[in-house]
């Protein structure tokens, strides 16, 4: 983990998962895929989970009285199931099919979302079909932090407001990222070298969240809500990509 271009790789990685944090969570997806492109991308999920928890720490605290409980507290049930299984699988189950399958997932979303005229009427957060996309998301934020496309396929429907929502994500992989440490330490993928460089990482990355933060306040809701679903259909694509490749 050295040199020019892993160090622009990460810094830029560090800013998307800090604006991620800020209440864009898709642009925080980027932050494995940068990374992929100088080191594993198992290294790269390693390394950048302390930058998630650290910048999960500014974003709890941006959001601390905008998300919504009920959301949180029926996605986080199945997402705690979701990253059981992804530990517990983690030695058999192919990473790329996974990665193929939240691209798929993604997609068909997201594309759903851009034909249709509106979106429809909002939606009361139902227990049983949150807690089934709340195990998909912590099972795929385990392998590879691409939980963003099935907790969006949950709760974009529900017509939550700008704040509320981005506050929501922000609390949910709060808490996503923070079951996620102790499994990810015990399988090898944070060690002494990679908790150095997030270090250095983490500052960049936590100013990032109130550029985030920003971002979200400014920008109209039906242009974020657009942005949000474009960039859900062009990771997912990046995604299917990487399944496919391997």
């Amino acid at each position: 983990m050295d040199g020019t271009w892993f160090w622009v790789a990460a810094l830029a990685a560090a800013v998307l998962v800090g604006m991620g944090k800020g209440g864009l969570p898709v642009v925080g997806m980027l932050g494995v895929p940068v990374l992929s492109l100088v080191i594993s991308p198992v290294a790269a999920a390693g390394l950048l989970l302390p930058v998630y928890i650290v910048s999960d720490i500014f974003g709890l605290y941006a959001y601390r009285a905008a998300f919504d409980r009920r959301v949180v507290l029926i996605l986080a049930t199945g997402a705690t199931i979701g990253v059981g299984l992804g530990w517990a699988t983690a030695s058999i189950v192919p990473e790329r099919a996974v990665t193929g399958l939240v691209g798929v997932i993604g997609a068909v979303f997201a594309l759903n979302l851009l034909l249709l005229p509106a979106l429809p009427a909002a939606r009361e957060p139902k227990a049983a079909p949150g807690v089934f996309w709340g195990t998909l998301t912590g099972f795929t934020s385990f392998v590879s932090h691409a939980g963003a496309p099935p907790f969006q396929v949950y709760v974009q429907p529900l017509g939550l407001s700008k704040a509320i929502y981005a506050g929501t994500t922000t609390v949910l992989f709060a808490y996503v990222n923070a079951i996620k440490l102790v499994p990810y330490v015990a399988l090898g993928q944070i060690n002494t070298g990679s908790l150095q460089t997030a270090a250095v990482l983490a500052l960049p990355a936590a100013l990032a969240v109130f550029l985030g933060v920003r971002l979200v306040k400014v920008v109209p809701d039906g242009l974020f809500f657009r942005l949000v679903t474009w960039a859900l259909l062009a990771i997912s694509v990046k995604l299917m990509v990487d399944g496919l490749t391997g």
